[in-house]
């Protein structure tokens, strides 16, 4: 039986992270973590596999993400480029049910991004938080909580009560950003 030290596994997602990070931050691209990672970062304990992001939506931010990816080894699991879902976004949300445009690592099949097309950036709260490997760029709490919520899917309700949000209202504790 092989025994992988746990810090060891966290190591590798928190260099995944970072790369990936790094990555949009090269190319110029608006974004944050949402998602799982992103309810981690705000300090609760929950298990995920890929890295959820939400761009200011643009046909720019769309292109520049997808190289950024490509240039470290993720791959569209569709057979769409960024020019399709830019401009067929409203197609693939309402008639095909697509919200997250997956992007994986054929190398190692735990290196998966989504990125959010049911979501637009433009006017939330960016928090970033300093890593050992570089900078990482979350959607605020506040702004987390109310897209969870209008998911409504269970997981999502979930985290808004683990983060502290009520699902009738965002109280002013929402506001207050956590140091991570």
């Amino acid at each position: 039986m092989w025994y992988i030290p746990v810090y060891t596994i966290l190591e590798g997602v928190a260099m995944f992270i970072a790369r990936v990070c790094s990555q949009l931050k090269k190319h110029k691209v608006p974004y944050a973590i949402v998602g799982g990672y992103a309810v981690v970062l705000h300090g609760v304990t929950r298990g995920t596999i890929d890295i959820d992001l939400v761009l200011k939506w643009s046909e720019k931010s769309l292109k520049n993400a997808s190289q950024a990816l490509k240039e470290i080894g993720l791959e569209s699991r569709l057979p769409v480029d960024y020019d399709s879902i830019f401009n067929f976004r409203r197609e693939y949300i309402e008639n095909r049910n697509l919200i997250a445009w997956n992007f994986f690592n054929p190398k190692n099949p735990t290196e998966q991004v989504d990125i959010i097309i049911d979501y637009d950036l433009s006017d939330d709260q960016v928090k970033t938080i300093k890593s050992k490997y570089g900078e990482i760029k979350v959607l605020s709490k506040k702004d987390l909580i109310e897209m969870k919520k209008k998911s409504g899917r269970p997981q999502d309700i979930q985290d808004v009560i683990a983060l502290g949000g009520c699902l009738l209202y965002t109280s002013d504790a929402a506001d207050e950003e956590d140091s991570v």
